[in-house]
């Protein structure tokens, strides 16, 4: 099976389904020499794990991470990082009576169709629980990225039609929702509380910022930096749409509004003075801040009955029962931050080698 695998020189790959053994990852390509212990990897790791509120999934699992290679002595080593998580609380058999059903929503029916096979047990590999090795992973990213000055920070931005009209940055932690409007973040947990006792579930959007990106990253053709960004992000279970700066938004613009006027900065160097293009023109970086909205949609596992087929075809009606996420947003947001992540280390190394000599250069 391909496509377990992301970046070109800094590189990610991550193994393991739901309720096997384990899951994990192995990043290759980090240089020698960065600073890093097991508590860097493990604090984002506890931001999307289960159970950590009522807002998600009731599975109780710790996800300690173990660091198998690549590190010594507190530093990488140059050599492949291989990190692992022991799953210690999947129940299969919640799925055993559903196991030849599609359910409505899920990947079921299409990786039966392309394998003729598949892991019925929580939905195998293409469960979020994968996610964990991309965190794993982004967190290193995230070290390395610190190095030159990024800060990526991700928020809930919306559900359904609740929206944040306040950003306080320091307020994303301190809510389950991971809102930065804290009077929004209130009425998303009631709405979110509705939804469970309803039986049903919510998607809304999550936003990711990433300040201090170096201007000069991405490649200015099929891997245009927001090509890769928008593939990171799509290629996370449940997003259905990706938008970068004005994103939809610019169809409403005419030119003479949508374009950012450059100017010289105070301390010498050259940004816009607004940031409709969200950080990227002609699929490089401009130094400006990267904006990036990520649409989820509802999980798709919920507990009122539903209309489906069996593998023969045979009408069926299902409940999803077990332990499910009401709104995958406040997991999502460690996952969204890594993605960006992954892609910025990505480019970052990859520029390196683009010219003979790089200028030292500040984005202010």
């Amino acid at each position: 099976m391909p496509g377990n695998s992301f970046g070109h020189v800094f590189r990610l790959t991550t193994w393991g389904e739901s309720h096997g053994p384990a899951v994990g990852c192995t990043v290759d390509g980090c240089p020698a020499g960065l600073p890093l212990d097991v508590a860097d990897i493990q604090r984002e790791l506890d931001r999307r794990r289960v159970g950590q509120s009522r807002v998600s999934s009731q599975r109780r699992e710790a996800d300690e991470v173990q660091i198998l290679s690549g590190v010594f002595e507190g530093r990488t080593t140059g050599t492949p990082i291989t990190m692992v998580v022991y799953n210690t609380d999947a129940k299969s058999h919640h799925y055993e009576n559903i196991k030849d059903s599609y359910r409505p929503g899920h990947a079921d029916y299409t990786w039966d169709v392309k394998y003729g096979f598949r892991d019925w047990r929580g939905g195998g590999r293409s469960s979020a629980r994968e996610t964990i090795g991309r965190v794993a992973g982004g967190a290193i990213a995230r070290k390395l990225l610190a190095t030159v000055g990024v800060k990526i920070v991700g928020y809930t931005l919306q559900l359904a039609d609740l929206r944040a009209e306040v950003f306080d940055e320091e307020e994303i932690e301190r809510n389950i929702m991971r809102c930065p409007d804290a009077r929004v973040a209130a009425l998303m947990v009631e709405r979110v509380d509705q939804a469970r006792r309803e039986l049903d579930s919510l998607g809304g959007i999550v936003e990711v910022r990433a300040r201090g990106v170096p201007p000069g990253l991405g490649e200015p053709v099929f891997d245009k930096l927001q090509a890769d960004i928008g593939k990171a992000m799509f290629s996370i279970p449940a997003i259905k749409g990706v938008e970068i700066g004005e994103g939809f938004g610019v169809a409403m613009l005419r030119g003479s509004q949508n374009n950012d006027p450059f100017i010289r900065r105070d301390d010498g160097t050259i940004g816009t003075a607004s940031n409709h293009h969200g950080g990227i023109l002609g699929g490089i970086s401009t130094g400006e801040e990267i904006v990036v909205r990520l649409a989820a949609k509802p999980p798709a596992s919920i507990a009122r009955p539903q209309q489906t087929v069996d593998r023969d075809g045979n009408p069926v009606t299902i409940e999803v029962h077990g332990r499910h996420d009401p709104t995958v947003l406040p997991r999502l947001v460690p996952v969204a931050e890594a993605m960006l992540a992954l892609v910025l280390a990505d480019h970052l190394l990859r520029q390196r080698l683009a010219r003979v000599a790089w200028p030292e250069q500040s984005n202010g």
